[in-house]
């Protein structure tokens, strides 16, 4: 069979050509894990005063963190473009990674909380494969998952200009009128900003103007000028040297190539974190990332096939039983690497915007992530302020499916309206997907409908209270 054949090349309207931009725009947009799954693991000692990795107190481990979160990225992202056909990556999931450090790890051990992952990624493949999982995607209205697809690109449009250094968290957010703010103190400051001020203007240019290749010449454009500049002006990183300077990567090179040590696989204990945390604390801390990984997947894959134009007249993806399985078998994957939860990723929307629409752009992806445990200079080299506008681009796509909400409609304009607000305001794709839920489930209880409700929704909403008041119900029962 031809590579055409295989992945419906043609048949979707694709061609080779933009299946490779496409899977190459992709990893430029999330290549940031590579760098930032490190950051957030490394520099946490569990409650045994160790990290992950097995490095030293100083957390120089970051380099065998780094080999493997891009090594599970790129084989779970080939994965799902080889059997699922669908051009969505994977890589290890930001917040969920958080979680794991600072709940998880610092109650017990590295081990401990990886064997939690793993146990949690093998309950959500069971709940796969027994059709759970799906079952809860088909009860959920098809309005709301146009609302989750528009809050996702509303989600992902703030991720860009937070990465950028375009909006910017306020540190003392109790003691200020507002949570978040232009650039720093209110300003746009530095030069890296610039760069992404341009790379924004040339891409959306570009992009109004059809020019075939606009996301990713836009990424190569705005990267040689950030080298250019960081050749003159020597900026740092703004971790470390403060605002205005460069977000997450600082564009220079070190090194081409360093030989990848991937000392993470195989840190794991299934079973450890109940001993350490105790029966209750380790159940209700797998309950939190089993439904964060349950729903932002079912989120990002129907904002995905949305965007592509592949999903059916009920919003559901083609192929989404196998997509659900590649990811669950992600989150097990990543636990056993020792990298924290592999989930789907949204970033993912800008390879469709450049024009992928099969599984060949998430084996190009996946690709390039496994060069890159080999490469990952080259990697960090590329700063976020390039490659983020590709998001905001991508963001206003999404925002499009809007139109197909029935906003005079209060049972679903309400649930969908906190859906999309949500997403974006908590930075979290599973806190929106489940005020959608319990508003829908409340609104048509309190107006008599209640049998108009998918029993599922029930069940789910259920959950979703637990979830939302995960921290008080802890301190009860333990």
């Amino acid at each position: 069979m031809t590579l055409d054949g295989y992945f419906k090349i043609t048949e979707r309207g694709s061609t080779i050509g933009r299946e490779v931009r496409g899977g190459l725009v992709t990893f430029l947009t999330m290549a940031y894990i590579v760098v930032l799954n490190p950051l957030i693991l490394g520099f946490v000692p569990d409650s045994t005063g160790a990290f992950l990795g097995g490095g030293p107190g100083d957390g120089s481990n970051l380099p065998v963190i780094a080999a493997g979160t891009a090594l599970v990225a790129g084989v779970l992202t080939i994965l799902m473009g080889s059997v699922a056909n669908f051009p969505l990556a994977l890589a290890a999931g930001l917040g969920l990674n958080a979680f794991v450090a600072n709940a998880i790890a610092t109650r017990s051990t590295w081990a401990d909380a990886m064997g939690l992952i793993v146990l949690e990624g093998i309950i959500i493949l069971v709940l796969v494969l027994t059709g759970f999982r799906k079952a809860v995607f088909h009860a959920v209205p098809q309005q709301l998952k146009v609302a989750i697809s528009v809050g996702i690109g509303l989600f992902i449009a703030l991720i860009g200009f937070v990465d950028a250094g375009f909006v910017t968290r306020i540190p003392d957010a109790f003691q200020t009128t507002v949570p978040v703010q232009l650039g720093a103190g209110g300003v746009l400051t530095g030069w890296p900003v610039l760069v992404f001020g341009i790379g924004l203007v040339l891409v959306i240019a570009l992009w109004v103007r059809r020019v075939k290749g606009a996301i990713l010449i836009s990424i190569v454009a705005t990267t040689v000028l950030a080298f250019v500049l960081q050749a003159v002006l020597d900026l740092g990183a703004a971790a470390v040297d403060g605002p205005g300077n460069w977000s997450l990567n600082v564009p220079e090179f070190t090194s081409a190539v360093d030989v990848p040590d991937f000392g993470t696989l195989g840190t794991f204990s299934l079973f450890g974190a109940f001993s350490s945390v105790g029966v209750l604390a380790a159940v209700l801390l797998a309950f939190t990332l089993l439904l964060a990984d349950f729903f932002d997947t079912m989120g990002t894959m129907t904002a995905i096939g949305a965007e592509a134009g592949l999903n059916d007249a009920e919003g559901i993806p083609p192929n989404s039983q196998k997509i659900l399985v590649v990811d669950s078998v992600a989150a097990l994957a990543g636990g056993a690497a020792g990298v924290s939860s592999n989930t789907s990723y949204i970033e993912s929307a800008s390879g469709v915007g450049e024009g992928a629409r099969t599984g060949l752009a998430s084996v190009v992806t996946g690709l390039l992530f496994l060069l890159t445990t080999f490469f990952a200079p080259l990697v960090e080299a590329i700063p976020s302020e390039a490659a983020v506008p590709a998001l905001v681009l991508v963001g206003f796509l999404m925002m499009q499916q809007v139109k197909g909400i029935d906003w005079d409609d209060v049972e679903i304009a309400i649930p969908a309206f906190l859906t999309i607000v949500l997403m974006p305001f908590t930075y979290s794709i599973t806190v929106g997907i489940g005020a959608g839920f319990l508003a829908y489930v409340l609104i048509k209880a309190v107006r008599g409908k209640a049998g108009a409700v998918h029993p599922l929704m029930w069940v789910v909403s259920s959950l979703f209270v637990v979830y939302f008041f995960i921290d008080p119900i802890t301190d009860l029962l333990t």
